[in-house]
């Protein structure tokens, strides 16, 4: 009871903070590019508010936490479908493997897609009859290694792909992730750096308006993003779990915002989830259900997620883990 009083004066606070204090770091907005890299995976991490980088016990440890890919023993498999905002999909797919039970190894491909669009001009502003596409595409491969007990180390090597019509942007970056057991009771905290990697520049040739040929493009940084979390249960037995989870967010092109989280499970077979965000202008809270449903063959757990945006709308996840 102490420490659901203490987290829930905490959070308080934390809302406190962001009213009376300025949103510091706005001006860094719309400074880098391949912006899908910071959509959430999976219907329990985003349910929680995404705050998950000190949860990350399962597959989808891939996007969230490297590290966490040896928090779980079970080799498991992730199918993630994301609704996102104006008629975006997101796709997810990842997989882990256990070498020992301190060596893992993943595997992820990520995509996003809309469809084709109309080509227009300053003289046909309804559209010349033809169509432009838009996408992009990760893969990327995962290692992660208990070095004790208590510390997990684990990094990310993710190839990228953004395309516009005619134009493709390419690169390489990295994500590094630790995972630290401190000892008392189930407390853990966690450190992500994501998405750090040299800037992306286009390439490809467009023609203008006035019958002229561009070529030459600015180049952007990629979203790298600074993460660390702090997780537990305050509340634990045979029957029931509460896991907790508050985490501290440092994008490179945004404002630093907290994300709050919490989870209740019933014998491991019904969960329940809700988070908030703070300091964030556009989203705010989260909620979701899973479902896990032992099989002969494999565990089954089905995820969905609700997350609000003020004024674009929602957004809606579902997905499937197979765990063997």
């Amino acid at each position: 009871m102490k420490k659901i009083i203490l987290l829930f004066t905490f959070l308080c606070f934390a809302d406190a903070y962001a009213q009376l204090f300025p949103t510091l770091g706005s001006q860094r907005a719309g400074i880098s590019t391949a912006q899908f890299l910071k959509i959430g995976v999976g219907g329990r991490a985003t349910a929680m508010g995404d705050a998950f980088v000190a949860v990350s016990n399962d597959v989808s440890a891939l996007y969230w936490n490297p590290a966490g890919i040896v928090q779980t023993e079970k080799d498991q498999a992730i199918f993630s479908h994301n609704e996102w905002l104006v008629d975006i999909k997101h796709e997810f797919f990842g997989a882990i493997y256990h070498f020992s039970s301190n060596d893992a190894v993943g595997v992820s491909f990520t995509a996003l897609h809309m469809d084709d669009m109309k080509v227009t001009t300053e003289f046909m502003p309804f559209g010349t009859g033809e169509y432009f596409s838009f996408g992009d595409i990760a893969l990327a491969v995962t290692y992660a290694r208990k070095m004790t007990d208590q510390f997990s180390f684990g990094g990310t090597v993710r190839y990228i792909e953004e395309t516009l019509d005619v134009l493709k942007m390419r690169g390489f970056m990295i994500d590094l992730g630790t995972y630290y057991w401190t000892g008392l009771g189930s407390t853990r905290f966690a450190v992500t750096i994501t998405n750090f990697g040299g800037e992306l520049r286009p390439k490809g040739s467009v023609k203008l308006i006035d019958g002229s040929d561009k070529s030459d493009w600015q180049a952007f940084s990629p979203p790298t993003m600074f993460r660390i979390g702090f997780a537990m249960e305050p509340f634990q037995d045979e029957i029931n779990r509460i896991t907790t989870s508050i985490q501290l967010n440092h994008p490179s092109d945004n404002s630093e915002n907290v994300s709050t989280g919490v989870e209740y499970s019933w014998r491991e077979i019904v969960l329940i989830r809700a988070g908030y965000k703070i300091n964030v202008d556009e989203q705010d809270f989260s909620v979701g259900i899973g479902l896990n449903i032992p099989t002969s063959i494999a565990e089954v757990t089905v995820d969905y997620s609700y997350s609000n945006f003020e004024r674009l709308g929602s957004a809606h996840r579902i997905s499937l883990i197979l765990g063997l």
